[in-house]
């Protein structure tokens, strides 16, 4: 059976499209994922992204388990900082992209993946050291995403913050709606202006936020978001989903990543093989594409060709962007293929259908 959020009941009473996503009942679409997705864009949605996980990892040795773990160096973050980061195997395979909130001297919270939940928690608690103790707090964390260009507007009136103060990926904590002790987050997946807040849900009305924001950004234009038009927000920024464009058997610089990983600090799981990986080079990259034809549209799994109809990779992700009317994806291919402006084939329906390599984020 799915589990719930706080927010479900809301959802069944706007008739949204239900589906089950990570073992949760989730929104996929409420009007439609078009409409939704230019609501983004445009003006301003709100998400229920209470499917993700939560852990709280606190004391004197907190800092030093995150850095033998994570690839991104948290020794640069201080309270009010959040990072972005993944965690790696010792062979450099991704076990999970996450954000890494430094809530206070030694307390963290650690935001992952909702299908990971478990492997994560596993993953982190069974390497922690005496002087660290760690927390899953995912069933009693309730998480709202307001995304927009009209997101600002919106939150400013029913929060006692100066927004404009909360600089990307920083946080704060105050009252919002009404409901006091709210982590109001300036981060996001959709490549706009927007807020991530952190409810606990046992100490405060979470429906009640919800129903105060919609009410709030009705002026706006605001319109409850589903899990499709994130897909397809997060995609057109060209931003990896763990399991389909990053996984076990991918490492952080053939995603793209390398802006997260920090050799230079102190050891950490994977270091030795990704520095391998980086004194060697990597042999294939995830590749942005964009198809020539109109309606045409590439999905996970298709397979990519060269002009000679030779088979290069896979679709990892793909789908229509909703802002250019073309199909756009990304998927890993040979260096030789990865550059800007070359032509690839992509297996669409049984016909091959042109497209051109595009380095994300595929919309400006």
């Amino acid at each position: 059976m799915s589990k719930s959020t706080p927010f479900t009941r809301y959802h069944h009473e706007l008739q949204a499209k239900m589906v089950d996503f990570a073992g949760f009942e989730m929104p996929v679409q409420y009007k439609g994922i078009k409409q939704e997705h230019q609501a983004v864009r445009n003006r301003a949605g709100l998400f229920d992204v209470s499917h993700m996980g939560e852990f709280v990892l606190s004391g004197p040795g907190s800092l030093e388990l995150i850095q033998s773990l994570s690839v991104n160096d948290a020794s640069l973050l201080n309270p009010g900082r959040a990072q972005y980061t993944v965690l790696c195997r010792e062979s450099g395979g991704i076990v999970d992209d996450l954000l890494i909130y430094m809530l206070s001297e030694n307390r963290y919270m650690l935001v992952v993946n909702a299908a990971n939940i478990e492997k994560d928690y596993n993953w982190i608690d069974s390497r922690k050291n005496a002087d660290s103790t760690l927390e899953d707090v995912s069933d009693t964390t309730a998480l709202l995403a307001l995304q927009g260009p009209k997101s600002t507007e919106i939150l400013q009136k029913l929060t006692d913050r100066n927004l404009a103060g909360i600089r990307f990926y920083h946080f704060e904590t105050g009252t919002v709606a009404g409901e006091p002790d709210i982590l109001i987050s300036r981060t996001g997946y959709t490549g706009e202006t927007g807020y991530e807040l952190y409810i606990d849900h046992n100490r405060a009305d979470a429906g009640g936020i919800w129903e105060t924001i919609l009410s709030a950004g009705e002026e706006f234009g605001l319109e409850p978001t589903g899990l499709g038009a994130r897909d397809t927000l997060r995609l057109e920024m060209g931003y990896p989903l763990y399991g389909n464009d990053i996984t076990d058997e991918t490492t952080p610089f053939e995603a793209g990543l390398n802006w997260i990983v920090k050799p230079e600090k102190e050891d950490f799981l994977g270091r030795r093989a990704l520095l391998e990986q980086k004194e060697s080079g990597v042999t294939r990259i995830l590749t942005g594409f964009v198809t020539e034809e109109p309606r045409q549209i590439p999905r996970a799994g298709y397979e990519i060709f060269n002009s000679n109809r030779s088979r290069i990779g896979i679709v990892t992700s793909g789908t229509l962007s909703i802002t250019l009317s073309k199909g756009i994806g990304m998927g890993y291919l040979p260096l030789e293929y990865a550059s800007p402006g070359q032509s690839v084939l992509l297996s669409i329906r049984n016909r091959q259908i042109p497209a051109v390599i595009t380095k994300p984020p595929f919309i400006k």
